[in-house]
């Protein structure tokens, strides 16, 4: 009997300890915990591409990436800040810059190679976003009590994001080694008798997208996101509906045989005079509005918020560990 006490003595604590145990891998700290670095800034760099009427695969339109034109990639940047509203639900408000291009000469589509329009934009947009983060990045092992380690914790999370957001864009072309912007020359008639209204260089949009991290400090993780951006207009690269009256064009914008009126009536339909499309005929596709993807490498740096002055506290939080 005196043995089977002090064997139960011996196993109090540990058995103790099991049952403390989570269930499943965690941070050994308070719920709350997460709370202390709800604030996060991320930088992103990577790419961009246009996805509309110009250029594109050897077909007619097609939707969403299948119409993607790998060579008219151009640079992205992208700076944000992150508020967790929860440990797995998140804020940000980000601030984007990308390059958006498309050239009929890419493809071998006849109706777009015979079109032969082409565009550059530089592309700057806000948004909202609301995240959800399924899966979290951690560090340490799955056991490591006080120098006691295991297997190695996952280090990889994983969030899907969407919301809401604005962007201003400035189609152009290039004539003679120079960038025209396009909507003053009203290239299909925008404004003009007859011809649709002028549209906005601002637009709202929906951007949503998925990313994944690898946590390398407490403090600083690195990922790469893909973020595709459904827009509600049709004119980023300047095409969208009929052709429009070309001399009329060219009266618009200083009349025919001046230098003005000829450059935009050769920007809305660049063939020699006895080719060129008749009023009417299709230009680009209005049901078929434009969108953009970003792809970004960024790096997220979490900024912490302490609950005291104590140093006792702060040295206490900084030494905790990663376990289970």
């Amino acid at each position: 009997m005196r043995n089977a006490v002090l064997a139960l003595r011996i196993m109090l604590p540990a058995i103790t300890a099991v049952l403390c145990v989570p269930s499943s891998a965690q941070y050994f700290r308070t719920t709350d915990y997460w709370k202390t670095h709800r604030n996060e800034v991320t930088i992103g760099l990577g790419a961009s591409n246009f996805l509309g009427e110009l250029g594109g695969r050897d077909q007619i339109g097609s939707s969403f990436i299948w119409d993607l034109e790998v060579s008219q990639t151009r640079p992205a940047f992208s700076l944000g800040w992150r508020y967790y509203l929860r440990e797995r639900l998140s804020l940000r408000t980000q601030l984007g810059y990308g390059v958006m291009a498309g050239n009929d000469n890419l493809t071998e589509e006849p109706a777009r190679k015979r079109r032969n329009l082409s565009f550059r934009s530089d592309l700057y947009e806000l948004a909202l976003m609301l995240e959800v983060h399924p899966f979290l990045e951690e560090l340490g092992h799955l056991y490591d009590i006080r120098g006691v380690k295991g297997q190695k914790s996952s280090r990889i999370g994983l969030y899907l994001f969407g919301g809401v957001g604005g962007f201003y864009f400035n189609p152009k072309a290039k004539f003679n080694n120079a960038w025209v912007e396009l909507k003053p020359l009203r290239t299909e008639g925008q404004g003009l008798e007859g011809g649709p209204d002028e549209y906005s260089n601002f637009s709202l949009c929906i951007p949503m997208g998925i990313g994944i991290r690898k946590q390398l400090s407490k403090v600083l993780s690195v990922g790469l996101e893909m973020q595709y951006t459904k827009t509600f207009t049709d004119y980023i690269d300047d095409v969208s509906g009929n052709y429009y009256d070309n001399d009329l064009i060219a009266d618009a914008n200083g009349g025919i045989g001046s230098e003005s009126g000829e450059l935009a009536a050769f920007l809305a339909d660049p063939q020699p005079e006895a080719l060129r499309y008749s009023e009417g005929e299709q230009r680009g596709d209005p049901d078929d509005l434009d969108a953009y993807l970003f792809l970004r490498a960024q790096v997220h740096y979490k900024l912490y918020k302490y609950k005291t002055r104590s140093k006792k506290y702060r040295t206490r939080l900084r030494r905790q560990k990663i376990v289970f």
